[in-house]
């Protein structure tokens, strides 16, 4: 299983639409084949930063859907809204405890 990690920065002034963007595409990326869990944290402190947090079968699945049409429609209408290079990270979850 992998762990996709995404840190995003945004504009203050473009946050609700980021989450307008989120709110729309939100339940596609999670019906997306190999995505098993998706969650968006957003910081206390700056509330213009947020995390997506998905945990994808395999490298492959989470490469299937970076490769595809609803990514990239998606990620069009998200990076214009930054004020901060994105980061991201691909885990292995190792343990987790509920």
């Amino acid at each position: 299983m992998i762990v996709r990690i995404v840190k995003m920065t945004f504009k203050p002034e473009t946050v609700n639409q980021f989450l307008a963007v989120f709110e729309n595409s939100k339940e596609k990326i999670r019906a997306f084949e190999g995505c098993e869990h998706l969650k968006l944290l957003q910081e206390k402190k700056e509330g213009n930063i947020f995390l997506t947090y998905s945990y994808w079968q395999s490298e492959i699945h989470l490469n299937n859907y970076r490769h595809s049409e609803l990514f990239k429609d998606t990620w069009a209408k998200t990076k214009v809204l930054f004020a901060d290079k994105p980061e991201a990270w691909s885990v292995n979850k190792l343990h987790e405890l509920l």
